[in-house]
């Protein structure tokens, strides 16, 4: 015989990582929600103390973070954006520039970087430009090959964190292709302004800058993998960071609808409280099914991550439908609430914007669509079910 669940949301991880998580993030994190995001500044105390306790870290093998799996990282993320979607995006920017070093870097430059994040390194992933967007095939910014190493010449444009970034990742043309370079921030020629479009209505983590490259110049080190092969690590790192992006996601829907849920049955009208009214119930039993199923399969893309399969697809799919879901539940929370949802000391337009922000960044619903598509294209047809080749005529 089952037993009623006591809590709305079920742990996908034990509770006893989830617990001091929360602890953490409702003492370092929450306080601090409302003005990053008023006042659109880097939250560099936040991700600093996260470093300190491990959480941004918690998937990178030892000696460089915690070793535990991808699972514990989305906790992260999903715990962290409950309180605070512009820490998460914080946060993302960190994880990619230790994924791409992870996977692709060499050695030396491993044991150069890696160990900083730990300690609470900031970082940018530089792939935007002004001309190209998500088409990073071709690109303004080159690299040349010298006899020391490279020198980098080119500008980056509408770079998340890059207001706060003590460290870049950067895509750069060379002659044999696409190219990625690690790029401490404090190198001579490395400059930022702020662009016409540095300001977003969501996720607001600090002004996107425009990252400028004037006569670079890198150890040969720095060139991260091989020569011309920086699309496709991009690509990867990407791959992995939209897992955890969906985490954001569902941390951002997850509150949205705590808030909600607990006004609409402390709230009366007419003679009972709002969630007594069946069609209240109904929009948060189609709420709370469909954020249980997004949850489920974005936990499955973490095990995917740590265990290897369709990682392309998977993370895509699981970021399509966290990203969606966030805005629809965030405007449908907002409707039940009423005028108490369109106030401005109510989280929801936070909410509201964070979420539809992140339909568009670490790819567009558009971009991931495209990315299941292809992997479906692989797949072979089912035995026994060949497309006929006789006429239909």
């Amino acid at each position: 015989m089952g037993t009623q669940s006591t809590q709305t949301w079920m742990d996908l991880v034990e509770p006893s990582f989830l617990l001091p998580l929360r602890a953490f993030v409702e003492k370092e994190i929450a306080p601090i929600a409302v003005a990053v995001d008023r006042d659109d500044v880097y939250p560099t105390d936040a991700i600093r103390a996260l470093a300190k306790a491990g959480y941004s870290t918690i998937f990178m093998p030892a000696p460089w973070g915690g070793g535990l799996n991808y699972r514990h990282a989305l906790a992260v993320f999903e715990e962290v954006s409950y309180a605070s979607a512009a820490v998460g995006i914080s946060l993302i920017t960190i994880l990619q520039a230790q994924t791409i070093l992870r996977l692709f870097g060499s050695p030396t430059l491993q044991d150069r970087y890696l160990p900083a994040f730990g300690q609470g390194l900031i970082s940018s992933y530089a792939l935007t430009e002004a001309n190209h967007g998500s088409d990073i095939r071709t690109l303004d910014t080159k690299a040349r090959k010298t006899a020391k190493g490279w020198v980098l010449d080119g500008e980056k444009s509408f770079i998340t964190s890059g207001s706060a970034a003590e460290f870049f990742i950067i895509l750069a043309q060379s002659d044999a292709g696409i190219s990625a370079f690690a790029v401490p921030a404090d190198t001579q020629g490395v400059s930022s302004y702020l662009g016409k479009n540095s300001a977003t209505f969501g996720l607001r983590n600090g002004p996107h800058v425009n990252l400028v490259l004037d006569g670079v110049n890198l150890p040969a080190d720095h060139l991260i993998g091989q020569d011309g092969k920086g699309i496709r690590q991009a690509v990867t790192t990407l791959d992995y960071s939209r897992t955890v992006a969906a985490g954001i996601s569902l941390g951002i829907a997850r509150a949205a609808f705590d808030q909600a849920f607990a006004h609409a049955r402390t709230r009366r009208v007419f003679d009972s409280t709002v969630f007594e009214k069946q069609g209240i119930q109904w929009y948060f039993a189609d709420m709370v099914t469909r954020l249980d199923a997004a949850r489920l399969l974005t936990y499955h893309a973490a095990d995917v991550l740590d265990q290897g399969g369709d990682i392309a697809r998977i993370s895509s799919e699981a970021k399509l439908l966290a990203a969606s879901l966030a805005t629809e539940v965030t405007s449908t929370c907002i409707q039940i609430c009423g005028a108490y949802g369109v106030m401005e000391n109510a989280p929801y337009g936070r909410y509201l914007r964070d979420a539809k922000a992140y339909e568009i960044a670490v790819g567009s619903a558009e971009v991931l669509k495209n990315t299941i598509g292809k992997s479906l294209s692989r797949l072979p047809f089912p035995a026994g079910q060949l497309p006929s080749t006789e006429s239909t005529q």
